[in-house]
């Protein structure tokens, strides 16, 4: 019965709970000192009288029928409350019983108050909707212990009054609980038995083999299985996991469906090719060096059509969250009209499971709960899972984190926390299925704290009696959640010991026979090697990147269209409209060829992602890809606008994060293989903090597992006297990593030259040929006259991997000394020669094109100069830095007993000079010694 069933007109119906507390409260002071409450009130209860409420009967009665009832009535409301917030430290939820629960915030004696006090109050004192079988305070207060200090505990108490209200409901009327059938508990105990026989069969066949087992946290597939159904009955079309090693065989075994036989085939050195399944639901990639069996993927797909994938994943915790939301961002949208594209949250979801330390301890973690709710990176919400055993390798919780719970950092995100003992399969079922009705209700991040333990160390063969012999000195005895199960259902009488023993035997015997499938057929067939796919092992073909002038032109139109009444800034208007005759002067700047190249690609069919710190108008004030009405703010996006155009167009301006927005725009690049999909560092070594991106997935995702990228990465780069961390964008780690075709680095001279290059990779788009593109961008080149495009350069030129510099190298027979050079040093370089006269013994080579390294056509070129002493590689990063040691093999190579010379910066701890004076000083320095005669 609702506490709001009261008299006509009365007031008090509107406060419930804490509120109608307060109320009371305030009543009792008003009978004592009036003048201490507000006049709102007091005219109230002059009006009206003590506060009421509904008894049982729906009859409103006074709580103030007894000397101080207010004050008890008002204590017992907050012991409701404190219950409903507090609960969960006292809750029973975690498996091993060996963490001390507090209870002394929702004890009786705390607050003054007797259960004989609790007996005389209502029930819809502490409700807005009493549930049926209370009927007075302190059955209450018993149905309220019992939902919040079970298997289940709640922290909701910091989320959004709606978010809280729903939650509260959920959790008070009983209707996420689960009601199941022996059928069904038959079903969910079977389930649990090849989850544990799968880790045992592994543990007695292949003995000392690293499998990063699941148990003692078996029931993260129960969670997972729920959370899959949930979203195939709302015809979901992606469900993308994205989880760390443990338990990873488990889950790619029974919640992605890889064989028995595909799995042991992995573990006997047999290539699990042999046993795919042959309705084709299973889709596995590989790459050529492969990687061990616990960082690999799959995606099946489920006769509904629902595609169910785990995410290829490396040893670095957490870093695939990003990757995932990603995949699952690209996965929602429509991207096939002109314009912004379609998302739609109710097609995917993004299922996170993180490790208890991890969880805790790094900080991209925070990164993907920070741009959960922003535009450019919402997937309508995803569910996190702590994979929680409780133990970080060998480190402890209190030397492992300064909060009470691994989960702690979701709170600060207005994100519910469910914690639930992972012993109680029945328990996890109903917290799957409350988490995945809040996300499709509220569209948000909802966070699930699995709790259960590791049965063994961090892998099999470490022995955790080392560090931790009290936790492991409780492990051994505790029974697994199969066995606890069993015992239950035999309690129940649903079944036998007998049965629950056969079936054990039954599965575990079928894996046996799937194992011996195995040997037999590897004992035929044999073993095979992988090769490096032919696409791969060439460099790009030659494409047609040209656009013709007239489409050019119309292009341009087009951009510069503006509706009417729509105003920009006054000063950015005169620098837009100068693009009118750009085309027409030659004069065609980097961020004019760059939006002229968009626009070019919009109309060839392939949408274009970009995000970035301030990508919008770029860094250096050079893109102006949204404008904004000076007037209103209204927004306006010129390339929606361009006639003939294919597919859609979005520029996001990234949060301050670089290793999580990297990572999402590769896994919407790996999910949306023909966008062209472009992250932009602020500064060219904001990278680094997006290494681990790099070296684990962009670098190596090919060779590893098989996976396209053809991620565009811009990085400004380039001396100009802005101190050390902005000025290289750190190339030679890039061409460190380089090998095995596996991305272009390339470092443009010319606005031109930059257009065809990214024509080039969007033409590349959804090959086998395709692989990422590191550009070290410009900055000072931005407006450069010498680095502008001319119209005929758009038009019917293509990507030039080496350009020769014009005005040199006319007469053959003087030419002395080539210089080699690329990105912004070789335009000081054009600078200072200008057309030529006066250096007549020297010819000057741009290297547009770092890897794969043009040796032909470099070696061309030094053919044409018989008479050629030295070849000189000029940079204007320190020796130790920048492309130098990485190109010297290759100029050696070259050479042919000619003299191979380095110019540049002697070696440096940091990158640059750090005032302008200082780098003016060093920077002449190295011209001057390139061009000395």
């Amino acid at each position: 019965m609702s506490n709001n069933v009261l008299f006509a007109g009365s007031p008090w119906s509107a406060f419930s709970g804490p509120n109608l507390g307060y109320v009371m409260e305030q009543y009792d002071l008003f009978l004592q000192s009036p003048e201490q409450v507000e006049p709102e009130l007091v005219a109230l209860f002059q009006q009206f009288g003590s506060p009421v409420i509904a008894n049982e009967q729906g009859v409103a009665e006074s709580v103030t029928t007894q000397p101080g009832n207010i004050k008890k009535i008002f204590a017992a409301v907050q012991l409701a409350d404190a219950i409903r917030s507090y609960g969960h430290l006292a809750a029973d939820i975690y498996p091993l019983k060996d963490r001390e629960l507090d209870s002394s915030r929702i004890e009786l004696g705390s607050y003054g108050i007797t259960e004989a006090d609790l007996v005389e109050m209502p029930a819809s004192l502490f409700f807005n909707n009493v549930p049926g079988s209370v009927n007075n305070g302190k059955q209450a207060i018993d149905f309220l212990r019992s939902q919040y200090t079970g298997k289940i505990a709640y922290e909701y108490a910091h989320v959004e009054e709606a978010e809280r209200q729903w939650i509260q409901d959920k959790i008070e009327s009983g209707s996420s609980i689960f009601n199941l059938s022996a059928e069904d508990k038959k079903a969910l105990l079977e389930r649990l038995t090849r989850v544990e026989d799968f880790e045992k069969f592994i543990h007695k066949t292949f003995v000392g083999q690293k499998r990063f087992s699941i148990e003692g946290l078996d029931t993260l597939v129960v969670l997972l299985d729920e959370i899959v159904r949930k979203a195939d009955e709302e015809k979901m079309k992606y469900l993308q996991i994205g989880m760390a090693h443990r338990g990873r065989l488990n889950v790619l075994t029974h919640v992605v469906n890889k064989p028995y036989d595909m799995m042991f085939a992995d573990f006997a050195h047999v290539p699990n090719d042999y046993f795919f399944p042959e309705d084709g639901s299973l889709e596995i990639t590989k790459g050529w060096t492969g990687d061990v069996k616990y960082h690999m993927g799959a995606t099946h797909s489920k006769k509904s059509g629902m595609k169910v994938k785990l995410a290829y994943n490396p040893s670095h915790l957490e870093v695939v969250s990003p990757v995932i939301t990603g995949s699952t961002r690209a996965a929602q949208e429509v991207t096939t009209k002109a314009g912004t594209p379609g998302h739609d949250p109710s097609k995917a979801v993004a299922v996170l499971v993180h490790g208890d330390a991890a969880f805790a301890g790094e900080g991209i973690v925070q990164e993907v709960f920070n741009y959960a709710n922003t535009s450019g990176f919402s997937t309508g919400g995803s569910i996190h899972i702590i994979s929680n055993n409780m133990i970080g390798f060998t480190t402890e919780h209190y030397d492992s984190r300064s909060t009470h719970y691994s989960s702690d950092v979701a709170k600060g995100y207005g994100i519910p926390v469910i914690h639930v003992n992972a012993d109680d399969p029945e328990a996890v079922l109903q917290v799957a299925g409350l988490a995945f009705q809040y996300r499709q209700t509220f569209g948000k991040d909802i966070l699930v704290d699995l709790i259960g333990y590791r049965r063994f160390g961090h892998n099999e063969t470490d022995d955790p009696t080392v560090t931790n012999p009290l936790t492991y000195h409780i492990v051994t005895k505790h029974p697994t959640v199969r066995a606890l199960y069993g015992e239950k259902l035999t309690s129940e009488g649903i079944l036998t010991q007998d049965q629950v023993k056969k079936l054990d035997e039954e599965i575990y015997a079928e894996m046996q026979t799937s194992y011996d499938h195995v040997k037999a057929v590897g004992a035929e067939k044999g073993h095979f090697e992988i090769d490096m796919p032919e696409a791969v092992k060439n460099e790009y073909p030659e494409v047609d990147t040209s656009v013709p002038k007239e489409s050019l032109k119309q292009i341009n139109e087009d951009l510069l269209s503006w509706p009417e009444g729509f105003e920009p800034q006054n000063k950015l208007a005169k620098i837009l409209n100068k693009r009118i005759e750009a085309l027409e002067t030659d004069k065609i700047d980097w961020g004019h060829a760059e939006t002229l190249a968009f626009a070019a690609i919009l109309r060839d069919g392939n949408p274009i992602r970009i995000t970035g710190q301030d990508a919008q108008r770029g860094t250096f004030s050079q893109r102006h890809l949204v404008l904004h009405d000076k007037n209103t703010g209204a927004e306006l996006v010129p390339l929606h606008n361009v006639s003939d155009s294919k597919a859609s167009f979005a520029v996001y301006n990234s949060p301050l994060t670089e290793t999580a927005i990297v990572g999402f725009e590769y896994g919407y690049n790996l999910e949306n293989e023909n966008a062209l999909t472009i992250w932009e560092a602020q500064f060219g070594d904001f990278a680094n903090m997006a290494q681990v991106m790099f070296d684990n997935f962009i670098s190596s995702s090919r060779s590893k597992w098989g996976e396209k990228s053809g991620l565009v990465f811009l990085l400004p780069n380039g001396m100009e006297g802005q101190g050390p961390e902005h000025s290289s964008a750190r190339i030679e780690r890039y061409l460190q990593l380089s090998a095995e075709n596996n991305w272009i680095v390339a470092n443009c001279s010319n606005a031109g030259n930059y257009f065809h290059l990214l024509r080039r990779q969007a033409k590349m788009l959804g090959t086998e040929a395709i692989r990422p593109l590191i550009i070290p961008s410009p900055k000072s080149l931005l407006r450069h006259p010498l680095a502008a495009a001319t119209l005929d350069q758009l038009s019917k030129g293509g990507f030039q991997e080496v350009i020769e510099q014009p005005g040199l190298g006319g007469n053959a027979k003087k030419i002395e000394r080539i210089i080699l050079a690329s990105g912004k040093v070789t335009i000081d370089l054009a600078d200072r020669v200008q057309d030529g006269k006066g250096y007549d013994n020297l010819h000057i080579v741009r290297v547009e094109q770092l890897y794969p390294f043009p040796s032909q056509k470099i070696a061309d070129i030094i053919a044409k100069y018989p008479n050629a002493k030295e070849i000189v590689w000029v940079q204007e990063e320190p020796k130790n830095q920048g492309p130098w040691k990485y190109a010297l093999e290759y100029l050696l190579d070259l050479a042919d007993g000619k003299k191979v010379k380095y110019v540049g910066r002697p070696e440096m701890s940091s990158t640059s000079e750090g005032d302008m004076d200082s780098h003016k000083i060093a920077q002449a320095k190295v011209i001057d010694e390139a061009l000395a005669k």
